[in-house]
């Protein structure tokens, strides 16, 4: 394709993302000056200060996932459990074992 094309697409979607960015810092900043400080009597927070926060909680609870890795994490499940149910019982207490050796969180019970 055209070269100026793909030049005006990654500056469009570097605009966009700042942009996006640049909102849910405001809103994150508004939401805390007009509740929490009301609320718990906290201190107010400028925009950057709602950016870190933002990015801070991103990295804490939701992680950098993007629109497609859920899609490719459900994959990922499927494809294991069809090649789990593809083992012997043999394969699958030996990956067991293993996975017990590794970090200890699996213990052995009667159920299985």
């Amino acid at each position: 394709m055209n070269k100026k094309f793909w030049i005006k697409k990654i500056i469009g979607f570097t605009l966009l993302v700042i942009a996006i960015a640049a909102l849910l810092g405001y809103v994150v900043m508004s939401l805390w000056n007009h509740v929490l400080v009301a609320v718990l009597n906290v201190s107010a927070i400028s925009f950057w200060q709602a950016l870190g926060i933002l990015l801070l909680s991103k990295i804490l609870f939701g992680g950098f996932k993007g629109g497609c890795s859920c899609h490719r994490g459900g994959q990922w499940k499927k494809e294991m459990q069809e090649k789990w149910h593809g083992m012997s019982a043999e394969e699958r207490e030996k990956i067991k074992q293993e996975w017990r050796n590794r970090c200890g969180v699996w213990k052995k019970t009667d159920a299985e």
